[in-house]
Parts: structure tokens; sequence; C-alpha cells
């Protein structure tokens, strides 16, 4: 207790220095501007949490900002201030002050009586006429604090909105917009459209949707009204209404109803031109395929689609029906703000321009021809690159390795939009030192690894049924085709040939969907060397590892990702979830029952039959402008029947590595308590797979220095099987899963080089679930190198 006093009067006495030396730098007449207080005084009875509310909205809207504080003290104005003043503008006096110093705020009463009036017009714009703004100074040693008294009285509700009633075309479709119509003037009943620009507004008031903002019963609001404006403004634009403008809407507020209430009059400016209350149509859609500022835009040699497209593209870089299918504009539709947006969204989205313009033009210059025409200008970008990707390895087993890998990518293949990619890649991975195996015998262990990975991504869905959208996101067919060959010497050889056919599409741009109409998946080992095949004999997890597998079935993956657009939000989520299945339908048809004795193959080899689930959840709290907290959930669970006894081992989950619980071996944690020996020590042990997984990561991310960003985290997690295996005893998941929880903390730097994010993370275990005496709990990892993990990887974890 001693020992905090006297920290707490040695801050006491640094302050009052830090203070002093301020004050010493100040010129005669001049004040240092030091706080600022908003205080609320109301006439009326006003809730605490609204009186905080409004004192803080108020206090956000002062300027200038004051001068920085750390631990209570002006630090970077006393660096300003000793810097004193540098006789060139360079050097390193010139680099503190200007750098890493800050300038003191100085106090003046034009300022102060700026602030005073922001914060009056303030009130005003939210509904407190007539109420003033009170300012007071203290001034002690030069330093100002400057306190605003908002007086207030009852706030203005809205008691009666009129709309325009005009009887053209623009007058009532305002009306029909205000009285929540659709567009042919029925009523929408519980079907609303979604407003971009709602806000929740007003006391109680709930989240508005396609009707008007301005609801009787609510608060005068600038920034509602404005709101309602634009979103006149936006539904006009889709029903045609091209050339209005929201500043053509005035509103007017009369106060003198009494009561603090106000009358909102919205009505059209007389000087309205007429092209602003005109309905247009689109003419002639016109669409320059291969544009070029220099080149010739005469339609000579255009080509007209069935769809009414004409199309000018002289070097045949696009099909034209590729075009067709992806613009939504066509000739004789009312003009539409939403769909001109989702023709310019689509055309980048196909991935062959760099840049994409769109223009509209009236086909003649009479008010009464109310007809647009499009032109869409389309640059070509680059059809063809290549790229050469290396990357290194180490693991605790004295592993040291590398792989190189050739990308080739087309854009433009058939001269369809189709992107086709190839890509070829090469490993090898050499032990240095022979390391003990589980048994005590010295191995020695080489891996080569070779493979590859083709591509086509077709811009558009290939069924026999038309289910293309007419969404911002052009959807894609996808067709993959891979071959990897993984030679593991002294050991085996295993071959693996996947082929997938499926769509991937989005609705908005933080969702995606991922649809494998039809995945096969083949793996055959072979050169199987006699001694590894006596532990295949005695060990089924590792003979599972390399057995025959033929997967064939459907998988779905939804992501959704709130940071896919930048924002400033203070939290952000991710989520993703995968269904994978494998011959069920098949398996129940044909009646296989593996326990039985009734299990299918083909050409020889066992049909796997399985339902596996998998979900990731993520919340990224913003803390400040370089650190936020992350906080990660994520299991699965996978179920083998039918035809299968147990899940094919490359689907099958696993724990421990750079991405998972860092302070585990990669893929040597668990199941449950089981314990194949400490997955942390420089012994060969054989991946650990399980059924069931559950994991939970809170990370904690700052800057450092520069590109630097420092991380604190913890994990937390394993994996179980769903039936107990008697060659692994506490492996099976129970109701006391908790207890078999592993956890590691860790800290860890990242290197942010914009392109790429190199990171290092330093881990040690402080709970171990194998431990069968005393407490699972123990920090003596965290003083023992030799147990702790050290992770070298490419990107943030989570």
């Amino acid at each position: 207790m001693n020992g905090l006093i006297r920290i707490l009067l040695l801050f006491f006495v640094v302050g009052c220095l830090f203070a002093c030396n301020e004050s010493k730098y100040l010129t005669a007449g001049q004040t240092l501007y030091t706080g600022n207080k908003v205080e609320v005084k109301s006439s009326v009875p006003i809730k605490k949490k609204d009186k905080k509310k409004i004192e803080g909205e108020l206090s956000s809207m002062l300027r200038p900002n004051l001068n920085s504080k750390f631990l209570g003290m002006r630090l970077k104005l006393w660096i300003y201030n000793i810097a004193g003043t540098p006789k060139k503008n360079k050097g390193f006096k010139h680099w503190l002050k200007t750098k890493v110093g800050e300038a003191p705020v100085l106090a003046s009463p034009g300022l102060i009586k700026k602030n005073a009036d922001v914060l009056q017009n303030h009130l005003e714009n939210k509904g407190w006429f007539h109420d003033t703004v009170v300012t007071d100074t203290k001034v002690k040693d030069k330093h100002l604090t400057a306190i605003y008294n908002a007086e207030v009285g009852p706030r203005y509700v809205i008691r009666n909105v009129t709309y325009p009633n005009d009887s053209d075309a623009l007058g009532k479709a305002i009306d029909s917009l205000w009285k929540g119509l659709g567009r042919n003037g029925r009523r929408r009943g519980r079907r609303r459209e979604i407003d971009s620009t709602s806000r929740r507004v007003g006391k109680g008031s709930s989240r508005r949707t396609g009707f008007s903002l301005l609801k009787k019963g609510d608060y005068f609001d600038i920034d509602v009204i404005k709101a309602e404006r634009d979103r006149i403004d936006q539904r006009l634009k889709n029903r045609g209404f091209f050339y209005f403008n929201p500043n053509d809407l005035i509103v007017d507020a009369d106060t003198t109803v009494g009561d603090h209430q106000v009358d909102m009059h919205l009505t059209i400016k007389p000087e309205t031109p007429q092209v602003g209350r005109n309905i247009y149509h689109i003419g002639n859609v016109i669409v320059y395929g291969n544009y070029d500022i220099r080149g010739d835009t005469s339609m000579r040699k255009a080509v007209t689609t069935p769809e009414g497209y004409r199309i000018l593209d002289t070097t045949n870089f696009l099909k034209p029906f590729v075009l067709s299918k992806t613009l939504v504009f066509k000739p004789g539709d009312i003009y539409n703000r939403n769909d001109h947006n989702q023709s310019l969204s689509r055309l980048v989205s196909l991935g062959v321009y760099k840049f994409v313009k769109a223009r509209f033009q009236p086909a003649s210059d009479e008010d009464t021809n109310s007809v647009l025409n499009a032109y869409y200008y389309l640059t070509p970008g680059a059809k063809k690159s290549i790229r050469l990707e290396a990357s290194g390895l180490t693991r605790s087993d004295n592993t040291t390795g590398t792989e190189l890998s050739l990308s080739w990518r087309h854009r433009n293949s058939f001269r369809e939009a189709v992107l086709f990619t190839a890509t070829v890649y090469g490993g090898l991975e050499e032990q240095f030192g022979s390391i003990k195996d589980s048994t005590g015998k010295n191995r020695r262990i080489s891996t080569r690894r070779a493979g590859v990975d083709l591509n086509l991504y077709f811009p558009r869905i290939i069924s026999p049924f038309n289910l293309n959208t007419s969404s911002a996101f052009v959807p894609k067919t996808r067709i993959n085709a891979a071959y990897d060959i993984f030679d593991r010497s002294s050991e085996y050889t295993l071959a693996s040939a996947r082929g997938s056919f499926g769509y991937i599409f989005k609705n908005t741009i933080n969702t995606e969907n991922q649809l494998t109409i039809l995945g096969i998946n083949y793996v055959r080992p072979t050169n199987i060397t006699p001694e590894f095949q006596k532990g295949l004999d005695t060990n089924i997890t590792l003979a599972r590892s390399i057995e025959k597998q033929f997967i064939i079935g459907p998988t779905y993956n939804f992501n959704y990702n709130s940071q896919a657009r930048q924002n400033r939000r203070i939290n952000n989520y991710y989520f993703n979830g995968n269904v994978d299945l494998s011959n069920n339908l098949f398996g129940l048809l044909s009646g296989a029952n593996v326990d039985k004795g009734k299990q299918r193959t083909l050409f020889g080899v066992p049909l796997a039959q399985y339902v596996r689930l998998e979900a990731d959840f993520r919340h990224y709290l913003r803390l400040g402008e370089f650190s936020q907290l992350v906080s990660r959930v994520t299991g699965g669970v996978g179920f083998a029947y039918g035809n299968s006894s147990t899940l094919p081992f490359i689907k099958q989950f696993f724990a421990g590595g750079t991405n998972d619980i860092r302070a585990f071996r990669s893929r040597a944690l668990g199941p449950g308590s089981f314990y194949a020996g400490n997955p942390n020590q420089v012994v060969l042990l054989p991946d650990q797979p399980g059924d069931v997984k559950l994991e939970m990561n809170v990370e904690y991310r700052a800057k450092i220095a520069g590109l630097v960003r420092g991380a604190l985290f913890i994990d937390a997690g394993n994996i179980w099987t769903r039936a107990a295996d008697p060659q692994r005893p506490g492996s099976q998941f129970t109701g006391h899963f908790l207890d078999d929880i592993g956890v590691g903390v860790g800290a860890g730097l990242r290197f942010d080089l914009s392109i790429v994010v190199l990171r290092v993370d330093v881990a040690a275990p402080v709970r171990y679930p194998w431990l069968t005496t005393g407490s699972k709990w123990s920090a003596h990892s965290l003083g023992d190198i030799s147990d702790m993990v050290l992770n070298l990887a490419i990107g943030y974890p989570f």
C-alpha cells in the first residue's frame, strides 16, 4: 500500500513539473486551452441517459482537439517545447519538434464563441428552438478550461406532415412514396423496401423502411429531413426521374402551431425544370467494347444483339452474348438507378476491363422526348499474367523445407471472360538429424510433394435451367481438376485426384455462396514399405490416414464478412458455415451398411458416406486507430454412417498449429485427454484426427511502430472422437468435454507490408488435457523455452 502511495505521489510531482514547464513557454497574453466541459440544463424533466447522450454529441463537436495526454501529462507538448527553435528545417531537433512533438493549442475569445455558435446551431437542428448556450471560463496558471452550458427547454415534435399534391407524374410519384405504394399504386402491405438512409429517430421510433422517415410524434431533426429528401430522390431515380434533384424539394417547418409542435410541408420548387419532372426511358444502349480515347467511336461496324444492344468491338475482344448477359439495362426500359449501378458493378466483376465508364445522354434536345441513350466505354486490361511464389518453413521436429509455385492466369479464355488458372507446384522437406519416433527408434524422413491445379471460372450459371441473376455481382460456374503426389521416403507414396463442378454467387458485397454440385476425390496409396506396413497393421489410426478413399458428393459454403466493405464501425463480424456430404443418397438407395458387411465399392475402392458440418464465427472490436480485440469460436462435427465406419482421414478435424491452438504443434493435440507423447518435444508423432472440434481464441492487436504490429493471445480447444477408440483412451466426446480443453498463451509480431503480412508468434501451453494427477493448469512452460512453440506464418491467424 505504501509503495502505491509513493508511485501516486511521484506521478503527481512529475505532473506538476510538466504543468509548470507548459506555462513557462507561453508569452504574455497567451493561454493554453486545456479543458472543455459541456453541461445540459433542462427546464423540463429529462432522463439521465438522454442528458449524457446530448452532452456527448455536443462535446464531439468542439474544436480544436486539445493537446493529447499520456498518463495525465502532455508529453508531446513538453517535447515540442524542449526542442526549442531549430535553425534549419531538418535535423534531429526539427524532427523531434514537428514529428514527435505537438504544438500548443491556445485559447481565444473568438474560438470559444465559435464553439458556442456551433452548439447552438446543433441544438436548433435537433428541435430545441429558442434555447441558448452560455459560456464560462476558468483560468489557472495560464491553463484555460471552457464550460459550455446548454440551457434547453421542451424539444419540438412533429404534429403533421404533408407531401406535394401536384397532379403531374412527379407529384403522383412522391405521393405514392409517402403512402408506401408500389409502382402500380397498390399498397405494399407487409412487404417493404429497405432504405439505405433509414436510421433510429425520435422518441421510441423504430427503424424506418420504404415509408416516410418523417412521422407524427417524432422529434424535429434536420438530419432526418435531409435523409427523407435523399430517400425520395433515390426512389424517384429508380422510377425514371433521371434529372430530379433533391434540392428541388422544399421542406417548410411551421413552429407557430403551439404546444412545442411543428407542422412539416414538403413542396416541389415551382422553378423545377421540366426535365426534372419527366420520366425517362432507355433508348439505344451502345457499348464500346475496346474503347480507346484516341480510337474511332463511330458505329459503322457495330453488332446488334437480339436484346437490342449495339456493340462496337473491332478487335473481337469479347463475344457479344457475354455483354448481353452482363448488362441489366435494355432498350425501352424505364431508367432505374439501381439497374445503372448494377450494370457497372457486373461489368467490373467480369475481371477483364481495367476501366468501365457509363454516360447517359438525351436522345434529343426536346423536353417532351424523354428518352436517354446509354453509352458504355470499356477499356480492356491485360489478359494474361504469370506469378512465381516461394515459401520456406521450419518445424519443431527439425524439418526444414521449401515450396515453389508457378501460376498462370488467362482472364479472357474463349473470348467469353472465362478465367483460366493453372498452377504447378513442388516442395521438399528434409529432416536434418534423426529424431525418435513414438517407439523410441531413430528416424529421418524426407517428404516430396508435387502437383497441378486447374480451374475454369465462367461468368454465368451453366445449367439446363435459367438460373442467372440480375444482381450487382455476376455469378460464376467453377470447374476444377487437380492431381497431387505426396511421397514420404522410406514409408509410402500417396496419389490424389480431385475434380469438381459448382457455382459461386454473391447477393451482396458482404456475402458469398459456394455450391459444389459434384465433387470427386480419389486417394490411392502406393509404395508402402514393409516396415511401415507393420505399423499400419497394429495402428488403426495410422492405417486410416493413408487408406484408399473415394469421396463423391456436394458441398455448400456460406460466408459473411462485414469488413468486405471498408468501414469505421466499432463492431465487425465474420461467419463461415460449411456443409459437406458424400454418397448420402446412393448409400441410402443401395442399402449400404458396413456393420452388416454390405459395403459398396467403385473400382474396388469403398465409397465414403458421411455428413460433415463446420462453422467459424469471429468478432472484431475496434479499440483505436490501430488496435482491436478479435475473438473467434470455431468448430465442427462429422458423422460417418452406412457405407463408412469412420470419416475419411482428410475430412477429420485436427488441433494445434499456426492458425489454430498455437501453443501445440500442428495436428498433435488430442483427441480428448489421450496422450500420445508431449506434442511439443522433438519426437515424431502421428497426426491425431477427431470427429468433433471446438476451439476459442482471443487476440489483442496493436501498433508498435511503423509497419510493426504486436499481439497478445489466448487459444483454447481440442478435438474428440464420437465413439470410443480402444487405441486412444480418453478420446471420446462426453458431457465432461470441458475437462479436456487445452489452453495456450502467447505473443507475436506482425509485419504489415500491405501486400502481405509476415507473422511471428511464440506460444506456450498453460493447460495440459492429458494430465491425470493434480491440476491440469501449469505455468512452468512459460519459463521453459523447450516447451514453447515458434510459429512462422503469412497472414493473420483469423
